[in-house]
């Protein structure tokens, strides 16, 4: 089970907790077309989860949901620090990046035990 099978957005969740690390300060902005009906997205919330792990559950990471024609599907992780600040962005410009990502789950799924949630599992 995953919220998004798009490698390069498993990475972003990724480089984000890493980052969360290290500036403690961030927000999540999440755009996808008008049809989405959750709001935040599964994968917003996940990300925000993964970079908790680090914080602590107990960390402010406001999340920003935008459904406008247009998008697919695109997230930024924006941290700010003292005179700086960092921006992680994926974006999804056709359901074509999905596919790899599945691809990748069905090859390793008989290999796997029990229930594994998130594509950074099995990368």
């Amino acid at each position: 089970m995953a919220p998004n099978f798009a490698v390069g957005a498993v990475l972003m969740m990724q480089f984000a907790r890493e980052a969360a690390k290290h500036i403690p300060k961030a927000e999540i902005i999440e755009m996808h077309h008008q049809q989405k009906i959750d709001k935040p997205s599964g994968t917003a919330l996940k990300t925000a989860h993964m970079m908790k792990e680090v914080m602590g559950e107990g960390a402010d990471i406001p999340i920003h949901s935008v459904r406008l024609p247009g998008y697919v599907a695109s997230q930024e992780v924006l941290f700010g620090g003292l005179g700086q600040t960092l921006t992680i962005r994926h974006d999804t410009t056709s359901r074509e990046s999905f596919m790899p990502g599945v691809i990748l789950a069905v090859r390793k799924i008989r290999h796997l035990k029990g229930l594994v949630y998130g594509l950074e599992n099995i990368l």
